[in-house]
């Protein structure tokens, strides 16, 4: 017997300080002028060719623009952590559930990158929340947030477990510089929320997860020391990453969402509503595009918070619910991908979903106008 587990509560928590391109531009302007030649543009752009399919053609209209769409993007203060950001959107999304830590068997954490080097968070959010149950480490790059559910799903649906805490943050800010203009599409986050069996008929139907072996040299880690001498990681972009990108990102989406309607045993035109992975400002068209539906059936926050690795998804979905663009019962698609790591996509009836406050300076209705203004940004 097929039990009904998925989302129960959901929520977000974001960093303190917000960045427009105006900070860049005034502080990096030889960057600027030279944006062409650095590595955003070099990740993002067509290489000397034409469009040879509808990732190239999507990214098109963004390739003047030496930030590629990205608007804002929210970075943590020096003063902050994403363990601080993990324990929160943690704790709300306990709260919205309405259940205590002594009623979670079990937290998953997976963090795009752990705080330690050599690390996982899990432990040392365990500590800080005083969780008395297991808590582990998972990695699957930007593609971990569908792969986190469907882990928690099936534990909570063996009976392994009841409740399962799952936590997701990204803390790119800590580990690209910040003169470096792959970072000026970033963000930092983290979300959170807990699995547990739902009504009858809800929760997730179907999934369906493949590696990305082909992006494994997209990028890569540097270990250096900072001033004091302490080991630091730096992330850099490998060379055959544009190609490797553009190349299978169509396959990528439609392998995940067709296996995963297929394992379901739903049809595209049944799902109400569409959670892309939304890491560029062309992501959501890209996606409708290859699919073929409406987009008004998505939403996309990324002229709001830019990429903020898997935590994109959590963001997605918390404001869909938050602003009545899914409901309860509803069929959502959710889709993600991480560069050597998975890209997954689920099917799932949504469930009466509690959710957490909403994050500090990120107001719902700056966030609707946002996802429904179609205009490109560029400079």
């Amino acid at each position: 017997m097929n039990y009904p587990v998925g989302i129960r509560s959901l929520a977000l928590s974001l960093p303190s300080i917000k960045r427009t391109n105006d900070y860049y531009t005034n502080k990096y302007p030889e960057a600027i002028a030279q944006s062409e030649q650095k590595s955003l543009a070099r990740l993002f752009s067509l290489a000397g060719s034409t469009p040879s399919n509808e990732f190239d053609s999507e990214m098109l209209p963004y390739i003047k623009d030496p930030f590629r769409g990205t608007v804002h993007r929210w970075v943590l203060a020096p003063d902050e952590s994403s363990l601080m950001l993990q324990e929160r959107a943690a704790r709300e999304a306990l709260d919205a559930a309405k259940l205590t830590l002594k009623e979670i068997d079990l937290m998953l954490v997976a963090s795009v990158w752990p705080e330690q080097i050599g690390f996982g968070d899990a432990a040392f959010l365990a500590g800080k929340l005083g969780l008395e149950g297991a808590a582990w480490n998972l990695d699957a790059a930007c593609g971990v947030t569908p792969v986190a559910l469907q882990t928690a799903f099936a534990l909570v649906r063996a009976g392994e477990y009841r409740n399962v805490l799952v936590v997701i943050s990204c803390a790119y800010s800590r580990f690209f510089d910040e003169d470096d203009t792959l970072s000026w599409f970033m963000s930092d986050g983290a979300g959170a929320c807990v699995v547990s069996s739902l009504a009858p008929n809800q929760g997730i139907l179907g999934t369906k997860t493949i590696h990305t072996a082909a992006l494994c040299n997209s990028f890569f880690a540097k270990l250096t020391e900072d001033d004091q001498g302490n080991p630091h990681i730096h992330m850099r972009m490998g060379k055959g990453a544009n190609k490797a990108i553009r190349e299978t990102a169509v396959g990528q989406l439609r392998t995940c969402c067709e296996g995963a309607l297929a394992a379901a045993n739903v049809k595209l035109e049944e799902i109400d509503f569409f959670i892309f992975n939304t890491s560029t400002a062309w992501s959501a068209s890209f996606c409708t595009r290859v699919l073929g539906i409406d987009p008004e059936r998505t939403i996309n926050l990324y002229s709001e918070y830019a990429n903020i690795g898997p935590v994109i998804t959590i963001a997605n979905l918390y404001y869909a619910a938050q602003l009545g663009k899914i409901h309860e019962n509803d069929l959502v698609l959710i889709y993600g991908l991480g560069a050597a790591g998975a890209a997954s996509a689920s099917v799932m009836r949504w469930g009466d979903v509690a959710l957490g406050s909403v994050p500090n300076l990120h107001q719902p209705e700056i966030i609707l106008k946002s996802s429904l203004d179609r205009s490109l940004v560029v400079c």
